[in-house]
């Protein structure tokens, strides 16, 4: 069964939507167990998203963010995803010392740090972790996280923080493994750009031949905007 569709009118309506299914999942979560932990990707699309977010009524102090995955560049650099996160939601709101995780790709062992990492979210999330709700990106080439075809990371089963072999786009990249992914109890999905368009056709039909394809669909919506689902059905 393919995972649940959204189509908006642009980019903007996307965002407003996602920052409203987030803030539901938190809320219903915090309800229920007193916390939520989400984990957030990068890229260019879901900024909007989380500065949408930053708006809503949450108990903040009952948020934790973890990182799905951040590209080893300098803790200043454009392409540092929790900088762009800062900026568009944590620096926004009142977040409690300690429930902003970035992942520790200023280390000199990575690996090491990959560990390090895991263990630190084992401790807020149990062990195994469970994100409570996972966002997650689609690149034009099917990838998702830093999931990519041909590394080996993309086979890794046994930990839930790896580092790519390769650089990709010129970085090497840390990254939450797919049973990290799997094992989350939501994931949000958002998809925007025409250049996406055959990646997206490929997730909703199930397609396992792209690394997205191989996160579970289960309790999953894709939100998608209409110029990107066009022409898909």
């Amino acid at each position: 069964m393919p995972p649940r569709l959204e189509i908006l009118p642009d980019a903007a309506a996307l965002a407003e939507a996602g920052a409203a299914h987030l803030a539901d999942l938190a809320r219903r979560r915090i309800l229920d167990a007193g916390r939520v932990v989400i984990a957030f990707s990068g890229g260019r699309t879901p900024w909007p998203m989380f500065k949408a977010l930053a708006a809503h009524a949450l108990d903040w102090n009952a948020v934790v963010f973890v990182q799905v995955d951040e590209r080893v560049v300098p803790a200043n650099h454009p392409d540092r995803n929790l900088l762009h996160f800062r900026r568009a939601l944590a620096d926004r709101v009142p977040l409690a010392d300690g429930h902003l995780l970035p992942m520790p790709v200023d280390e000199a062992d990575l690996d090491a740090a990959a560990d390090a990492y895991a263990r630190q979210l084992e401790a807020i999330g149990g062990r195994p972790f469970v994100a409570d709700v996972v966002h997650l990106g689609l690149g034009d080439d099917g990838h998702t996280a830093s999931l990519m075809s041909g590394d080996p990371v993309l086979d890794e089963i046994h930990a839930d923080v790896a580092v790519t072999a390769r650089r990709y786009a010129g970085w090497r990249r840390m990254t939450l493994t797919l049973p990290a992914l799997n094992r989350a109890r939501h994931r949000l999905w958002t998809v925007t750009g025409a250049a996406r368009r055959a990646a997206l056709a490929r997730l909703l039909s199930g397609d396992r031949g792209i690394p997205a394809g191989l996160v579970t669909d289960e309790d999953s919506l894709v939100l998608t905007d209409r110029a990107t689902a066009d022409p898909v059905p």
